[in-house]
């Protein structure tokens, strides 16, 4: 039994975010665990702050798109429910200046309308980055 709901491939969730922010940053779902989605996100020009280090918001936007990616797969009713961010923080805890950076988000607490992911990001040393936690609502599609 899978904890996802939604029948997703990594190829599949990389082509819905192909003409996102996620696609603009570089950002690609490299796999799907259990309970866990791993994504990784260049350092380049893109994604750094002009004094040469990984943008804090850049790491936050890996953690929005991971946590909101796996909201999606886990709903019922993906097609009728949208997934929208309610509050998300990040704390920065080391500086990366060159290569790329690896999130993992996985659940705290799946309910029926909240969900709250926390997102883990490393450098290519696997140096602990970036924690983060988002807050995510499931709603009907407005219409």
């Amino acid at each position: 039994m899978s904890f996802w709901n939604q029948n997703v491939t990594i190829d599949h969730l990389n082509s819905i975010n192909k003409d996102s922010m996620a696609g603009h940053l570089g950002i690609e779902i490299i796999e799907i665990g259990y309970d866990f989605l791993k994504a990784t996100m260049p350092l380049d020009a893109r994604t750094m702050q002009p004094m040469g280090l990984l943008h804090g918001g850049a790491s936050v936007v890996l953690s929005e798109t991971l946590g909101s990616i796996a909201s999606f797969c886990v709903i019922d009713d993906a097609k009728n429910k949208s997934i929208v961010g309610l509050e998300i923080n990040a704390n920065h805890l080391k500086s990366v200046k060159k290569g790329f950076v690896t999130g993992i988000t996985k659940p705290i607490k799946i309910g029926r309308r909240i969900h709250l992911w926390q997102t883990d990001i490393y450098d290519q040393d696997n140096n602990l980055i970036c924690t983060s936690k988002l807050t995510v609502m499931v709603s009907d599609l407005l219409t």
